[in-house]
């Protein structure tokens, strides 16, 4: 009877039976770790690829992994996805995108035949971008306590561009192919290349060596502009002469460094200058006594 009374009420008031809400996160919040899925699996068929001899695609399914790496943070940010599970996704995502398939390509590319211990620089290399990643994980819980200047900064060489200093001798290996140098070519298919592109990175991936990160890097009104059109020539360099551009950008990243390092060293010693003369300054108190003490001396 009481059931025939809800029924009948329902119908009064025109309304339907309630649904059963579905509780989980929205797919606003998935997004970006579909997209990390989507990264961490072109990672996956770059060294698939490299098994096939096929390292023209090897290397663009490793750059798209990094193009998709500097979106899944960002898309996240936007739409208020961060969690702790995407964040440690999109750090087991880093380790094989840009710290197992890297070595692995190369291995593949010259140094497969190179005796017992070619596979050396490959470890070391994984190795080091293992601390890297761990070490940047472990700094996020004190990044407060952190210096504004120093927010700027990476602590070493980030993940991906050390990827993509590693992979310089296929890009360039890739490059001298498509023009027809074959004796550039053939060099980069020697193992001493790899290694030192392997050891040299590696060494600066676990390096205190300040790096600009560019995440708050704030562009002067007059220079957006030519900003804008710089990257778009950029781009379309890229798309034009992929393999010859990143081998540039290797080499361009490089001499920068020096230069990052020397842009720390000026903002920490003026930020170490105006916190001596803070503390120099008197209190506000000590201020309002100084008058007095120099009338009665």
């Amino acid at each position: 009877m009481a059931e025939t009374v809800r029924r009948r009420r329902r119908r009064l008031r025109g309304g339907r039976s309630a649904r059963a809400r579905v509780r989980g996160p929205s797919f606003n919040r998935l997004i970006p770790n579909l997209l990390t899925m989507l990264g961490l699996c072109s990672g996956l068929m770059g060294m698939r690829f490299a098994l096939d001899g096929r390292f023209h695609h090897a290397a663009l399914a490793l750059l798209a992994s990094a193009i998709i790496d500097g979106l899944d943070g960002r898309i996240a940010r936007l739409l208020r996805g961060s969690t702790r599970f995407g964040a440690e996704f999109d750090s087991l995502s880093d380790f094989l995108c840009f710290g197992v398939a890297p070595s692995f390509v190369l291995y593949i590319w010259a140094m497969k035949d190179a005796g017992r211990y070619a596979f050396l620089p490959c470890i070391l290399f994984t190795v080091c971008m293992a601390l890297r990643l761990a070490r940047f994980n472990a700094s996020l819980d004190g990044e407060e306590e952190r210096p504004k200047y120093a927010s700027n900064f990476f602590t070493g060489v980030p993940a991906p561009a050390g990827a993509g200093l590693a992979l310089f001798p296929l890009f360039l290996g890739l490059e001298a192919e498509k023009l027809g140098y074959t004796s550039l070519y053939e060099m980069t298919r020697l193992p001493w290349l790899p290694v030192m592109s392997l050891i040299g990175t590696g060494f600066l991936l676990v390096s205190t060596l300040p790096v600009w990160s560019f995440k708050n890097f704030k562009v002067p009104a007059k220079y957006v502009l030519p900003m804008m059109l710089g990257i778009g020539a950029y781009l379309v360099a890229l798309v034009a002469d992929p393999w010859g551009v990143l081998a540039a950008m290797g080499v361009v990243y490089v001499a920068l460094l020096p230069v990052s390092r020397m842009s720390f060293q000026r903002l920490r010693k003026a930020a170490e200058a105006l916190q001596e003369d803070e503390e120099e300054a008197p209190f506000p108190e000590e201020r309002k006594a100084l008058p007095q003490r120099a009338a009665h001396p």
